[in-house]
């Protein structure tokens, strides 16, 4: 690829929301703390700023605010790796229609979100890359954009435009790559297209995730695209070949390769149960639960877009009007970690671990990301007993 004018590279997670006052510390107690690295009860966690500073368990130190967790779970923030709406509103409608949607699901625990495109003409998705850079520099829990097309198989293409889809030219990824201003943190990509191994290649070099899906790959070309580099599984078991046992296909691939995570869309439609266990069971600590939601979650039934398409929501489950495609879900972080406990059997520790620590290992920011640990960012999320949200904080300020 020839190498155009130097992009402005930008931090891969803003970690530094202002909060009022200088040095204001808050005080969490009483919890049973629940992430990646298992249970504590009687826990407490002192925050300062925008900032875990210290944890423990019994006599808690003062603080300038108090929240009694009063027994209940403390989690990290959730992060979304995979998500096109909620509310009523589309990541295609420009900057109103993100925060719109933004704030439904961090109403659900998801502190953190990457900004999902479906495929759509390359002006298009252009100006949208564009936009959530401008909102990155402002917003440090928005991490920047997931292009999912359109470099994807026409065959697998599920709710995506089959007039927008295309294959991968180096031209093409540089104006990308140019639009986003260093914030394309993640691309879904067939890896059977022509020129599609190279074009993972030169993402690679910039930083991107490569991620394979929407793609009629077999066990041989999905493990070649790993050996290069490409880390994550779009949405595991959808809009790609399943396992056969003549012809194991690229979810084979993906738990066959320990520096591969699989997105999972844990809704009860997407996956069934069992299958979604044997998921967990043969890729332990590399699953992360997306939601790839569209704009009905958080709202109700009836008709929306999904980029280009028209989608019809019924008792949850959307798909493209006048077909049974699954378009996207009505999903949310909260209800996935549930099912993924109660319906699934997931151990909650493990549960926790795939809506926090293994997707901020996915974009490279476990540093400050996925743990309630001192030094980690202040992402806090509260639940009941049935795993219903009932507080949520991020960089140390509540969010609802």
């Amino acid at each position: 690829m020839v190498r155009g004018t130097p992009r402005t590279a930008r931090p891969v997670a803003n970690d530094h929301l202002q909060v009022s006052g200088v040095g204001v510390s808050t005080l969490f107690r009483g919890a049973r703390k629940l992430d990646a690295s298992g249970q504590v009860d009687d826990f407490w966690m002192l925050v300062r700023d925008d900032t875990i500073v210290d944890t423990g368990t019994g006599a808690a130190p003062s603080a300038d605010d108090t929240v009694d967790v009063a027994g209940r779970w403390l989690t990290p923030g959730f992060l979304d790796l995979h998500v096109h709406g909620a509310g009523g509103h589309s990541f295609d409608e420009g900057n109103e229609g993100i925060l719109g949607a933004v704030a439904t699901h961090r109403a659900h625990g998801t502190t953190r979100t990457l900004i999902s495109l479906v495929a759509n003409p390359l002006e298009a998705l252009e100006a949208s890359l564009a936009d959530i850079a401008q909102l990155v520099a402002v917003d440090p829990l928005i991490l920047g954009s997931h292009l999912e097309g359109p470099y994807l198989s026409v065959a697998a293409r599920g709710a995506h435009n089959a007039a927008f889809l295309r294959e991968p030219q180096p031209a093409e990824i540089e104006r990308l790559l140019d639009a986003a201003h260093g914030t394309l943190r993640q691309i879904t990509i067939a890896p059977e297209l022509p020129n599609a191994l190279d074009a993972i290649g030169v993402l690679l070099e910039e930083g991107v995730v490569v991620a394979i899906g929407h793609t009629e790959a077999d066990f041989a070309k999905a493990r070649e695209a790993f050996h290069i580099g490409a880390r994550v599984l779009t949405h595991a078991f959808n809009a790609m070949p399943g396992i056969h046992h003549r012809a194991p296909g690229p979810v084979i691939a993906a738990f066959d390769d320990p520096a591969v995570v699989l997105e999972l869309i844990l809704d009860g439609l997407h996956v069934n149960p069992r299958v979604a266990a044997l998921a967990f069971e043969s890729a332990p600590g590399r699953i992360a639960l997306v939601t790839d939601a569209m704009a009905a979650a958080g709202s109700t039934d009836g008709d929306y877009a999904l980029g280009s398409l028209n989608v019809t929501v019924s008792g949850g489950l959307a798909t493209l009007r006048g077909t049974n495609t699954i378009a996207g879900s009505t999903l949310t972080q909260d209800v996935a970690l549930r099912l993924a406990i109660e319906d699934v059997g997931v151990a909650p520790r493990d549960a926790v671990a795939a809506v926090t620590l293994t997707p901020a290992r996915v974009l490279g920011i476990e540093a400050r990301h996925g743990l309630l640990a001192p030094g980690k960012v202040a992402d806090a999320v509260i639940l009941d007993s049935r795993w219903n949200v009932q507080g949520v904080w991020a960089d140390g300020a509540r969010l609802s």
